[in-house]
């Protein structure tokens, strides 16, 4: 009886982006979904307002992952998607930003596809480009940035360590973002100096991208490390490199 529930009950899992936080920035389509959803997969990072958006029918669980503190695997999380893809019909994983920003929206993806569930990609504006937005630095400009590089300062992601060739980064870019990179920091900018950047290189540090809370340090790769420990500044946050950082509102 199980298996002819499962055949004519498949699901679809959305794959939805939630944004950086601020509700507002949240696409229509996701909050269509997110009203109508019999599941709710969340991730740690999606803000109080957006998890607000969800029907009361919905059924919410919460997979959040934050550093040393994980409630699910991500093995688990995706065996939690396709059980509950085999029991209703429309299931939101919502995840913070962008799924397939350093969201691990692809491994996700892949492991639906194998095991023959139906998957939708709702994109989400990612807080590298949102934060450093709020804060009025923009990550091109025609006088100061004609590129941009993303990239993850996570030290370690499950069994996977990124090589990161920050020397590469340091020469081949004018504007570097930096995800997940503040538990990092300080070896992060010693790559990025021995690899050609000045040590008054601007920086800025920002803190709940988009949120009310939103804060922000400025600095410069020499300083920013001192910066960090005298204010205590934590994670989540993201960091921008470049010359672009001089055009940020201080005081916004």
């Amino acid at each position: 009886m199980t298996q002819n529930i499962t055949e004519t009950c498949l699901g679809k899992v959305y794959l939805v982006g939630a944004g950086p936080g601020d509700p507002g920035l949240m696409t229509l389509k996701g909050k269509t979904l997110l009203e109508h959803a019999d599941v709710v997969v969340y991730d740690a990072l999606v803000s109080p307002p957006i998890l607000d958006m969800i029907g009361q029918k919905a059924i919410k669980i919460d997979a959040g992952k934050r550093r040393g503190r994980h409630s699910k695997l991500q093995a688990e999380t995706t065996q939690i998607l396709i059980e509950k893809a085999r029991q209703y019909p429309v299931i939101v994983r919502l995840k913070g930003g962008d799924p397939f920003v350093f969201g691990r929206g692809g491994e996700e993806m892949e492991d639906l596809i194998k095991a023959g569930i139906p998957v939708e990609v709702v994109p989400g504006i990612t807080s590298g480009i949102a934060a450093p937005a709020y804060a009025g630095i923009p990550v091109t400009h025609r006088g100061y940035s004609s590129s941009v590089t993303f990239v993850t300062g996570h030290e370690a992601v499950g069994k996977y360590r990124p090589n990161i060739n920050w020397g590469a980064i340091a020469q081949g870019s004018q504007t570097i973002v930096i995800y997940m990179g503040v538990h990092n920091l300080n070896n992060i900018v010693t790559e990025l100096q021995q690899g050609g950047l000045t040590s008054d290189t601007p920086i800025a540090l920002i803190r709940w991208g988009t949120r009310p809370e939103q804060e922000q340090l400025i600095g410069t790769l020499e300083t920013i490390t001192q910066q960090v420990e005298e204010v205590n500044f934590e994670a989540p946050a993201i960091a921008i490199i470049g010359r672009v950082v001089q055009l940020t509102i201080v005081n916004r």
